[in-house]
């Protein structure tokens, strides 16, 4: 299993739990900030801690996956698709912001966790979620926010290390959108004229955090800010609770609170002065800490949409990808990658190919022929330490049954007789689902409109009317045997036969001449031509066997 990235991690995790703080519950996490659509680059944050939190969860050790819901965080931009009256709320905490018009739920983070939430049901991950806004306001940080105060000086000093480096690693603007999962990685750090002061208070005025504190007291805890709305207050920061250290100082003080032993970063989080870099000396020097075991993450990319960006609209989401592939296949994608390698997330025709891939290896695995990596990655993608993951019964491959609802339009009993020709034992459409349903809502949503099949309604009279002789024939002696052969392997033998006959070979000769070859691939464009006015398409004999062998002679010309 040497290949197996999360057994690596959950051995060297076990380790350091042990070292750390022995007999206690193992603490990995995963932190996201809900201040628009938490996108599958996202979802890496969440996924890498599971696979290593649920591995160590078969070994039967006690660990818990923390989940922090960063909604204490500034609401910074209005996304698109938003009435941009919204932009009254930049600065507001997330869950002090309304939520999108026409929204269920409470608030802006509500409405942006919610799909979050049951996306992460539906693959299987367990978490215990911790939202900052109710950590912050009910005063449970507050010892830590007194002790960062105390400690300014300290704080300071780190961070002034690193405040004149340049960026060792430059990260494409869109690539480091998309990877802004934990936290705010370009958030201010504190710096201001009057000092340094790592607590932004939201102003009790307007709520938002456009606020400059400009003196503290450590003794008496005073704390004195003004606002850019004009407003200006002293208040006791050992009461006070609309308010929350700067990401620099925060990331760290939870690991030291929540005992955090493995939690992932972005790449966004990998360059000098980073957060995660200058954390793992606040997180020793101020708040008695260690940090914890933290891969870096690499880029999720999509094919098949545009780039994953949160300053865009429609960026793609677990439920987006849940949609269209089965939550095992998910998980797969990111199991067999280790995280510093990315991968893409097809919404395209590739997901045909990555369907079958996980079908072979599905294969691999009942006949015992699968690598031990490639068993480790299946299991953990179709099991956890509590679950087995729900699968589809009896498995089509999914290119079958994109072309088969494509041609059929999603006709359930068409799609029955049509399928039932690839496994006669099909009792009904519910043992084909859910992969089914995925496979035609892509056909549905993603799938181009010129892209789709569309079967010609009459027969294109002007392209038979030009055909020579041998194309007139090879349509003859398809419209001649399509009653002997109507079934999916007939049919294949048919539609390959037809150009041998017609070079004086007998249907079923094994010859595989460059002339044949040609001859076959011209005869296929001419059906497709005929039958659905491009010269490509689904498989011919399952376009076939959806047509119908009636109307198919009456498109042939007769």
């Amino acid at each position: 299993m040497d290949a197996d990235w999360v057994a690596r991690f959950a051995d060297e995790v076990i380790a350091e739990a042990e070292r750390r703080a022995p007999g206690k519950p193992i603490v990995c996490a995963s932190g996201l900030s809900p201040s628009g659509p938490i996108h599958l680059g996202n979802l890496r944050e969440v996924m890498t801690p599971h696979l290593v939190a649920d591995e160590i969860r078969r070994r039967g050790h006690d660990c818990v996956h923390i989940l922090s819901w960063d909604d204490f965080d500034r609401f910074r931009k209005v996304p698109a698709g938003i009435d941009p009256s919204w932009a009254e709320h930049i600065g507001k905490p997330l869950t002090s912001v309304p939520a999108p018009p026409g929204s269920a739920y409470p608030n802006w983070a509500e409405h942006f966790k919610a799909p979050m939430v049951a996306a992460l049901a539906e693959l299987g991950v367990e978490f215990r979620g911790i939202g900052q806004t109710e950590m912050y306001t009910s005063g449970t940080y507050r010892d830590q926010v007194l002790l960062a105060m105390r400690e300014r000086k300290t704080i300071d000093a780190i961070l002034d290390q690193y405040r004149t480096k340049a960026k060792a690693k430059v990260v494409d603007a869109e690539e480091a959108a998309a990877l802004e999962g934990s936290g705010a990685a370009g958030e201010d750090d504190g710096s201001g004229a009057g000092g340094y002061y790592p607590y932004k208070p939201y102003c009790s005025a307007c709520d938002r955090d456009v606020t400059t504190v400009t003196s503290y007291d450590d003794v008496t805890t005073a704390l004195a800010y003004t606002c850019a709305c004009g407003h200006a207050e002293t208040v006791l920061l050992s009461e006070h609770t609309r308010g929350k250290l700067v990401w620099k100082v925060d990331w760290p003080m939870r690991w030291a609170f929540e005992g955090v032993v493995f939690e992932p970063s972005g790449v966004d989080h990998s360059s000098p002065g980073s957060s995660f870099v200058v954390g793992g000396q606040i997180v020793r020097d101020v708040f008695g800490g260690a940090q914890p075991i933290g891969p870096m993450y690499a880029f999720v990319g999509i094919s098949g949409m545009a780039k994953m960006s949160s300053s865009k609209g429609g960026v793609p989401t677990p439920a987006d990808a849940l949609s269209i592939m089965e939550p095992a296949l998910l998980r797969w994608l990111y199991a067999r990658r280790r995280p510093n390698q990315s991968f893409k997330v097809s919404f395209d025709q590739e997901i045909q190919r990555m369907y079958d891939e996980w079908d072979t290896l599905s294969r691999k695995i009942a006949d015992g022929s699968a690598l031990p990596a490639d068993q480790a990655a299946h299991r953990r993608a179709t099991t956890t330490a509590s679950a087995t993951l729900p699968e589809t019964p009896r498995r089509l491959p999914y290119r079958t049954l994109a072309s088969v609802v494509d041609i059929t339009t999603g006709h359930e009993e068409q799609t029955l007789r049509i399928l039932r020709e690839f496994d006669h034992e099909i009792a009904d459409l519910g043992e084909l689902r859910p992969r089914l349903d995925r496979a035609q809502h892509w056909v549905t949503t993603y799938v181009p409109a010129e892209e789709r099949t569309q079967v010609r309604e009459e027969p294109d009279a002007e392209l038979l009317g030009g055909l020579g002789d041998t194309e007139r024939e090879s349509l003859r002696l398809l419209s001649a045997g399509l009653d002997e052969h109507w079934s999916l392997d007939g049919l294949t033998t048919l539609l390959y036969g037809v150009p041998k006959v017609q070079a004086g070979l007998d249907m079923a000769a094994k010859a595989a001449t460059p002339e044949l070859k040609a001859a076959q691939r011209a005869f296929f464009v001419l059906l497709y031509r005929l039958l659905v006015g491009r010269e490509t398409g689904p498989r011919l004999p399952t376009l076939l066997l959806a047509v119908g062998r009636d109307r198919v002679r009456t498109l042939l010309g007769g």
